[in-house]
């Protein structure tokens, strides 16, 4: 099976011949607006966040709740329309609170 990513292609072969399924989502966050595209199997889930200049690949990560990913220096942590953002590299850490748009 292979995921392909928008902007510049990337193609990962996973296990498996089951489908991906993608879906896309708009977050209002404060200042901004951030586009992420979920591709989910039932054994590997990514989140692409779309920062605007840049784009982060995350995976999901173990999570007491919620739906937690993690790449590069972000943390993206969703709980039904809510999700976090956090550069885990600012000390102190100042997680961003977003809300999916309609």
């Amino acid at each position: 099976m292979t995921v392909v990513a928008s902007a510049t292609t990337v193609a990962i072969k996973l296990p498996g011949k089951e489908k991906p399924q993608t879906t896309k989502a708009t977050y209002t966050c404060p200042g901004r607006k951030m586009t992420v595209t979920y591709i989910n199997t039932s054994a590997n889930q990514f989140a692409v966040l779309d920062l605007g200049k840049t784009t982060v690949v995350t995976v999901s990560v173990i999570s007491g709740s919620g739906a937690r990913y993690v790449g590069q220096q972000y943390e993206w942590w969703t709980k039904g329309k809510e999700a976090t953002f956090t550069d885990l590299m600012q000390n102190p850490q100042k997680p961003v609170t977003c809300t999916e748009a309609k």
